[in-house]
């Protein structure tokens, strides 16, 4: 999906309507899906969907390019930016690509593209050059990564800690072999991690801090998004099967389970 940039204070319903050249940016960029044989959402019509839903309210914007993200059902998206540059010496037009993995918020393409100068007000013909510019560049660049994490899966990162009042530390005993607490996270990682990849970044007795562990792109059955809560309810499961008790919070693709 292709969506408008917009500063936190703006209503992005407002700026879309009101600026003619990033209607015309974005419909380029989807353009440009479209010829390469990608499904594309249209932001527009989806947007319009909500005008008459309550549950999203105008005044936060950041809430609700979010869901507009989340519901979209989109794996990754692109925020076009267009900038007019008026000069004694001709006008032209700077276009910024963003492209943004939907489901972790990690940054995958980014190109800014700059139209030659002419003396002319047709920004719409600017704009329509800058993006030719760049768009081949661009998602060449978005191909690539998207085969990459088809090939080796989504980046979460998870930190565990320990409330104050915890009888347990990640040197706790486990089980009747008295493995201890890191040794067991560790061996769960290996079994459940997409391709058994991930990384730890350190251990100390109050906290584990693994960096990088991969989850598939889709749900095996249902083809849906694999969703960072599905791998974190999963590991809170196993935690608890240990009689360990946990709470969690999930900030995009950042994982934190507290163990009680």
């Amino acid at each position: 999906m292709v969506i408008p940039f917009v500063k936190e204070d703006q209503d992005i319903r407002t700026v879309l309507e009101a600026d003619p050249n990033k209607r015309i940016a974005i419909t380029r960029v989807k353009e440009g899906f479209d010829t390469r044989g990608f499904s594309t959402i249209d932001f527009r019509a989806k947007l319009k969907q909500t005008q008459t839903d309550k549950a999203f309210e105008i005044e936060n914007q950041t809430t609700l390019k979010q869901q507009l993200i989340e519901l979209s059902g989109a794996d990754f998206y692109v925020e076009t930016d267009v900038n007019v540059n008026y000069n004694s010496t001709g006008n032209s037009v700077t276009v910024i690509l963003n492209g943004y993995d939907a489901f972790s918020g990690q940054s995958l393409a980014n190109k800014v593209s700059t139209s030659p100068k002419f003396y002319t007000n047709d920004i719409a013909k600017l704009t329509d050059k800058a993006v030719n510019a760049c768009i081949d560049d661009f998602l060449n660049v978005m191909n690539q990564k998207f085969s990459g994490i088809i090939a080796n899966g989504r980046t979460l990162s998870l930190s565990i800690t320990f409330t104050t009042t915890s009888k347990w530390n990640m040197d706790s005993e486990i089980g009747s072999d008295h493995a201890l607490l890191s040794d067991v996270v560790e061996t769960w990682l290996e079994k459940n991690a997409y391709k058994k990849y991930y990384h730890i970044q350190g251990i100390t007795a109050s906290k584990m801090i693994i960096d990088d562990v991969r989850v598939p792109l889709k749900e095996e059955f249902t083809n849906n998004n694999y969703r960072p809560s599905r791998f974190l309810a999963n590991f809170r499961t196993y935690l608890k099967s240990l009689g360990i008790e946990t709470t969690r919070d999930i900030l995009g693709s950042k994982l934190f389970v507290t163990i009680q």
